[in-house]
């Protein structure tokens, strides 16, 4: 037994040394770079951020919902949630903003907490505005409605 082991260490050993001592051949590397490295590219135009304010359909079930407007200097950190000015409680009444979820307000445990919960404080951790933006792979999704009636 410990002769086996021993005899496959010096061959793993003695194959190490065999690749290493093998020149490196001058191939390139497949990459998804545009440019190499030494050249400073100019990047693509900021795509605009779709600001309609209409609710989008939901892809899938318990998908987040994506937020219709835009959010470009939206404060939200430890000390302010932009967010939560228009869709706090409170305030949908007057903004017509949809009031967050009460998923928003549980803990771990499931228990109901009189304010946001801070697993939940940070929105664009799975919230996000949508761009008027090409598609840059082609997609075959298809959503779990269409799906339910094509299955009839």
């Amino acid at each position: 037994m410990k002769a086996a082991k021993l005899i496959s260490i010096i061959a793993l050993v003695g194959l190490s040394f065999n690749v290493m001592a093998e020149p490196v051949k001058d191939e390139k590397v497949a990459t998804l770079r545009l440019a190499p490295l030494d050249v400073e590219m100019t990047p693509p135009a900021m795509q605009k951020v779709i600001n309609s304010d209409v609710r989008q359909v939901r892809s899938y079930p318990m998908q987040p919902p994506v937020i219709p407007h835009k959010i470009d200097g939206y404060q939200v950190d430890l000390k302010a949630n932009k967010c939560m000015q228009c869709h706090a409680r409170t305030s949908t009444g007057h903004t017509q903003a949809p009031m967050v979820s009460v998923t928003h307000f549980m803990d771990r445990e499931n228990n109901f907490l009189a304010e946001l919960s801070p697993r939940r404080y940070f929105c664009t951790q799975c919230h996000a505005p949508q761009l008027d933006a090409k598609r840059l792979v082609e997609n075959d999704f298809v959503d779990v409605h269409t799906l339910m009636q094509n299955s009839k």
